[in-house]
């Protein structure tokens, strides 16, 4: 099969980390894809194949009839046969070149969150619900995202299923060069995330402030970037263990810092399914996290990780305690994890799941 998808730009999110390797696995068996980014981006994503940047302003996201000519023009050029849109900048751009460049491709949507959290006027609901209707069909990264979806948008369950994300079988480098020193300290904590509201940064400093008190050597490792980031470092300088807390933004040695983590923590409001705590688990570091989105699809409490409810600090200290104290249990719960990553979450398998719903629907 010729499949496109669609990402918004060149970087180091998890829906564009994932659609290149989504990717570079169905090339594997031969199909060929052609992966598109709409918006200027410097990152190098993990795909060799055809990469088209289609550079378009992001001021005019909301309307840019020359960039949908693009696409019209390169759909006509290359013929595929699935369009993969991931995220919804995405879709708004592959339904608008559609509707007003007339080709017939199929659009399929990748679900990668609970939409319904995000959704806060009748203009965002009515404009996402048209959206979505113009969908041919819909892979949902989560159970959970997927009955969120269908009871947002009143979306028929047959045009809508779930295959969740994957992890590659890499295997880490060395420490990085800049944390070398960091092992003399104990522990470290880490977290992947944009410094965005839905990512609670500063819940998570207020969950490490008490965490201090106990482990007054403890490392905390942020790794990502985003508009709040400079108010939490503010609040953290104000609580006073600036020291303590490490803010490395992009880094494209993300799994090298994680195996070095003594606990992968993840106090999010909302999410999916991060793929960055199927990659702590299969390099059998710890996971905590907050029980939102469809995390406890993959964290199941007492198996293969800790699972607390959403704002409840207190219970969340307490877990990231006991990963600590309790070497013997923890190892345990991480031998389960990597496990079932093992044998349910490598993106070979993955791909091909995904492979399976392009070749049904093609051959309606």
């Amino acid at each position: 099969m010729k499949i496109f998808q669609l990402i918004q730009k060149p970087q180091l999110r998890g829906a564009e980390m994932f659609a290149s390797q989504l990717s570079a696995n169905l090339e594997l068996t031969g199909d060929e894809v052609c992966l598109i980014s709409l918006f200027p981006g410097m990152a190098k994503l993990p795909f060799e194949g055809e990469k088209i940047e289609l550079n378009r302003p992001i001021g005019k996201r909301f309307f840019d009839l020359k960039g949908w000519k693009q696409l019209a023009a390169l759909i006509k050029e290359k013929q595929p046969q699935v369009i993969q849109a991931n995220a919804a900048d995405t879709l708004k751009f592959a339904v608008f070149s559609k509707l007003i460049f007339g080709w017939n491709t199929p659009i399929i949507y990748r679900n990668a969150n609970k939409m319904g959290d995000f959704i806060k006027s009748k203009f965002q609901m009515f404009l996402n619900r048209f959206l979505v209707s113009q969908t041919a069909f819909v892979i949902s990264v989560s159970h959970e995202c997927e009955i969120d979806f269908i009871n947002t948008f009143q979306f028929p369950v047959q045009k809508i299923a779930t295959v969740q994300v994957g992890v590659e079988p890499q295997k880490p480098g060395s420490i990085p060069d800049d944390l070398t020193g960091i092992r003399s300290h104990y522990p470290i904590l880490v977290n992947v995330a944009g410094f965005v509201p839905e990512k609670n940064h500063a819940g998570l400093v207020r969950i490490f402030s008490n965490l201090i008190k106990k482990f007054p050597d403890a490392q905390l490792i942020l790794i990502g970037e985003g508009r709040l980031e400079a108010e939490i470092k503010s609040i953290i300088e104000k609580e006073g263990f600036k020291d303590h807390v490490k803010f490395l933004g992009r880094r494209t040695d993300v799994l090298e810092i994680i195996k070095l983590a003594d606990v992968f923590v993840l106090p999010s409001l909302i999410e999916g399914l991060p793929a960055v705590l199927l990659e702590s688990m299969y390099h059998k570091t710890p996971v905590v996290a907050y029980h939102v989105g469809g995390i406890a699809e993959i964290v199941k409490a007492g198996k293969t990780g800790w699972l607390i409810e959403k704002n409840d600090e207190k219970n969340f200290v307490a877990a990231v305690n006991e990963v600590l104290e309790k070497k013997e249990y923890t190892d345990h719960i991480t031998g389960n994890a990597f496990q079932m990553v093992s044998e349910e979450f490598m993106n070979v398998g993955i791909a091909g799941r995904f492979r399976d719903i392009y070749k049904n629907f093609n051959n309606e």
